[in-house]
């Protein structure tokens, strides 16, 4: 029990050995480069914020049975807010943060025997569904790393023209 919960707890927040875990990946990141597509048809940095969010309520929802949800419309991958403004975006991070903290308790709150139990209605376990969503923390790290790596390429003018 206590090994899955700190793999939850370092995939967001608490340092780990693999890197960057997802909220210090975020550090820093303004409206600007929140909203920013490496190219067309790719998500920025804003939505992925807003997908890791969708998906920890959902894990939640599937864990404890309920069918709270996100106080967003939408699924998967939200819209970002019309008005993109540094109040927005920081209140969306607020939103992750809210979220997992929600999630952080929860899986505080199971024992052993619960967490080797499958979610209700669901054919995976929950400890299953909480080391899931770790991975799922730690992939769009990565992937937040790169949006900056590669708008601070653009910025500096260090892309290269084609």
């Amino acid at each position: 029990m206590e090994q899955v919960e700190l793999l939850v707890r370092q995939a967001y927040r608490e340092k780990a050995w693999h890197g960057p875990n997802l909220r210090s990946s975020l550090r820093g990141v303004g409206v600007e480069e929140a909203v920013w597509r490496p190219a067309s048809g790719r998500h920025s940095i804003w939505e992925l914020v807003l997908h890791c969010a969708y998906w920890k309520q959902r894990v939640i929802a599937r864990v404890t049975g309920t069918r709270e949800s996100l106080p967003r419309k939408g699924t998967d991958w939200l819209e970002v807010p019309a008005r993109a403004d540094a109040a927005a975006w920081r209140a969306d991070v607020r939103l992750l943060d809210e979220v997992h903290a929600r999630l952080q308790s929860m899986v505080s709150a199971l024992d052993a025997r619960a967490l080797s139990r499958k979610c209700p209605g669901r054919s995976r376990t929950r400890e299953s569904e909480l080391v899931g969503i770790a991975f799922h923390d730690v992939y769009h790290a990565g992937q937040v790393r790169l949006i900056r790596r590669l708008y601070g390429r653009r910025r500096s003018g260090r892309e290269k023209r084609s």
